[in-house]
């Protein structure tokens, strides 16, 4: 049973609650023991979620870590009654994302790709291709572009959505994910070719 359980009309903790519960008091109180216990804990799930907005595991990194120390910070706000421990942390963790990305944005690197035209890409092609592959190319788009793909493609976010936590129109969001499309099937296909 997940949650909390009932007995005899009273509620108990589980031992995973009971641990988790132990792990956030002690991150209320500054005990690095227990940071460094939350941090394990979802290091994977975060590390992987990182890895998709941001060029290379160094950057994926630092945004885990600036996210986490916010999770620190502000580990005296989380209310179990309002969003999972996951979700409350999943959610400071995309946004220290997409403070990456702005600030990346504003200084952003040369070397970006031409504009593509509507190219289309044949299923057996992409078939052929790893995961890593295909995150390595979605890597290579410009910041926004990519940050819009991945709340769009992978968080499953809706435009409206997107255009509230990026701080831009509906419209430029619709614009990056046709972009990020278009440049992706672009590099796809020059894959393809090699």
């Amino acid at each position: 049973m997940s949650g909390r359980g009932i007995l005899k009309g009273k509620t108990c903790l589980t031992s995973e609650e009971k641990n988790i519960d132990t792990i956030i008091s002690g991150c209320k109180a500054g005990n690095r023991r227990s940071q460094e216990q939350l941090y394990r804990s979802y290091y994977r799930v975060m590390i992987n979620l990182c890895l998709r907005y941001t060029k290379n595991e160094t950057e994926a990194l630092e945004v885990l870590n600036t996210g986490f120390y916010k999770v620190y910070k502000n580990i005296h706000r989380y209310d179990a009654g309002k969003a999972t421990l996951y979700t409350w942390i999943r959610t400071i963790i995309i946004n220290s994302c997409l403070d990456h990305i702005k600030i990346r944005t504003l200084n952003p690197s040369s070397g970006e790709l031409q504009q593509a035209a509507q190219i289309h890409v044949s299923p057996a092609v992409i078939e052929k291709m790893s995961a890593a592959e295909i995150l390595d190319l979605v890597r290579l788009l410009p910041p926004a572009t990519q940050a819009v793909f991945n709340l769009y493609v992978i968080e499953g976010y809706k435009h409206g959505e997107i255009a509230t936590i990026a701080g831009i129109s509906e419209g430029t969001s619709k614009w990056h994910l046709s972009e990020a499309r278009k440049r992706l099937q672009q590099m796809i296909k020059e894959q393809s070719v090699k």
